[in-house]
């Protein structure tokens, strides 16, 4: 198992994504030095502001982008530079879910084929044995049978999204990425959406990696928690961990800027200042403190090592922030 434990299922080990900038000898640091480890029958999420790198750190992950350094392990092996004939029995085993379930469907394929066609690709069942399983597919994510003639155009946002589950539970996958799966749906469906993904990761043994912007969302799904930041990871926690005594400064400013209902019943909130610095020309130094309200000199300069911040006999809480090394 490579010292791989049993138990995790995906392990990053010092991942770096990096996407040279044509004409210049500079490249986008997407994702820098990032370690994580997503254990079976858990929910680890990814948080952070667009561009912070989640969406490619996801893509690196199942090997949709091959990393530019360190490692990847899926199911004890690892898939780093793994070929894509090597990589093909493995990827029924992971699958995607996208933000923009309209932008994932194919509008010219009816839901049965689109539901189908992993089957198909992965030559799993006969004809009359897919049929079936489209059938329980359907059921399992709240649709009617009906459904499976008609085409994306035809559906919700929200029944879309179901169509997208659908197709990646198709073939029975360990782990499914779920990249931003509600943040394109009106907040009356988000919920729906993440009570159908809850039930399905305890009824299916699933292990999510759920990717989002929004701590208000991954309260109610995650295990784990990883808050990103211009490509690293600044803060990894257990859910209640973080959300009760959040150390770094960054994950602070993310949970002040989830909108509050004040005594006169108006939504409150506090945004966070400045923007994310470029990613081909990171500050030197820890990459947060130009927006930092608790900077001092040293973090101009220095920049933080992970530590390990646990309380006596709670869960592994890191940080990387110089406040707490």
């Amino acid at each position: 198992m490579n010292g791989i434990a049993e138990k995790d299922i995906l392990v990053l080990t010092n991942l770096r994504k990096h996407f040279p900038l044509k004409g210049t000898d500079r490249s986008i640091h997407a994702v820098e030095d990032v370690s994580l480890t997503l254990e079976r029958g858990q929910t680890l999420s990814i948080v952070g502001e667009s561009g912070c790198g989640k969406s490619t750190l996801a893509r690196a992950a199942v090997r949709l982008h091959k990393p530019t350094g360190g490692a990847v392990h899926f199911r004890g092996k690892n898939i780093t530079d793994m070929g894509q004939k090597d990589l093909r029995p493995l990827r029924k085993h992971m699958q995607f879910v996208f933000q923009d379930p309209f932008a994932s469907l194919n509008p010219r394929r009816s839901v049965a084929k689109t539901i189908m066609e992993p089957l198909a690709i992965h030559k799993q069942g006969t004809p009359a044995q897919r049929r079936r399983r489209l059938g329980e597919l359907l059921e399992t994510v709240g649709l009617s049978p009906e459904a499976a003639g008609r085409y994306p155009h035809e559906f919700s946002g929200g029944q879309r999204q179901r169509i997208g589950i659908a197709r990646a539970m198709a073939l029975e996958p360990e782990l499914v990425v779920l990249d931003e799966p509600v943040s394109a749906l009106d907040v009356s469906i988000q919920s729906q959406i993440l009570n159908l993904l809850v039930e399905l990761r305890e009824k299916l043994s699933l292990s999510y990696l759920f990717i989002s912007h929004d701590l208000a969302v991954v309260k109610h799904i995650s295990d784990r928690v990883a808050v990103m930041y211009l490509g690293r990871i600044v803060e990894t926690a257990d859910v209640d961990e973080l959300y009760s005594n959040p150390l770094h400064p960054y994950t602070q400013a993310l949970l002040e800027s989830i909108p509050r209902v004040n005594a006169h019943n108006r939504a409150v909130r506090h945004a966070l200042k400045g923007d994310v610095p470029d990613p081909s020309d990171p500050p030197p130094g820890c990459p947060f403190h130009p927006r930092c309200p608790q900077a001092v000199a040293a973090c101009s300069r220095e920049r933080p090592l992970e530590t390990d911040v646990s309380r006596e006999g709670g869960p592994l809480h890191l940080v990387s922030c110089l406040l707490h090394g």
